[in-house]
């Protein structure tokens, strides 16, 4: 099996899979010292995996908004310095605490990120990575990065067009959310996340 660096440090192609380094947290297949990372159970993967360039660093600090159970979490733990991962759901939100015991860089904190009362938890953000199927998504997006996301930080939104509207057709809901999210971000690119995911799309966005 071939091994390769991908553009973002700490991530890696094991020929044609996409990996992290460390230890199966989830029931993923690890080959050596990487652990699989599939796309098919992770919107971040699937994005990373079309070879997308994403500002993430290894010094970086994450606000990660809708971590579910923690599978993409996991994985970010391998590539930056310290994720702070919210989710409201309680059923889920058990599994994220119960996988965040496996590693030191991981803060789970069980909160409505709509309504972000943990302020006094999460400190600036170089990152912010949400994830949330949720009409407001934009308006979500747009509060926590006023409030958390360090100037010059960047920011990864995943829009799920389906949970805005399903009567529109999913670019006219990308170009919505984007002038949504204009109003505080720069934008620097949307990349739709076929064949991975119907109607869903990546914004990689800046704070000036």
């Amino acid at each position: 099996m071939t091994v390769r660096p991908h553009k973002v440090a700490g991530v890696f192609m094991l020929d044609s899979h996409l990996a992290t380094k460390g230890e199966a947290i989830y029931g993923e297949k690890v080959f050596g010292e990487y652990r699989l990372w599939s796309p098919q159970r992770s919107k971040l993967a699937a994005l990373l995996k079309k070879e997308e360039n994403v500002p993430l660093r290894p010094e970086q600090i994450v606000l990660y908004l809708g971590a579910a159970s923690g599978t993409t979490v996991s994985h970010l733990t391998n590539i930056v310095s310290l994720v702070y991962a919210v989710e409201f759901a309680p059923r889920v939100a058990r599994d994220l605490v119960r996988m965040s015991e496996h590693f030191k860089n991981v803060v789970p904190i069980i909160a409505d990120a709509l309504q972000p009362d943990y302020g006094h938890i999460v400190e600036l953000a170089d990152f912010l990575y949400q994830d949330i199927a949720q009409p407001t998504q934009a308006e979500i997006a747009l509060t926590n990065a006023e409030m958390f996301l360090r100037t010059g930080g960047y920011a990864c939104i995943m829009i799920k067009a389906r949970s805005i509207d399903v009567t529109a057709k999913p670019k006219a809901v990308y170009k919505r959310e984007v002038k949504k999210l204009e109003e505080l971000l720069d934008i620097m690119c949307v990349h739709e996340l076929e064949p991975f995911y119907k109607a869903h799309a990546a914004v990689i966005a800046r704070l000036a």
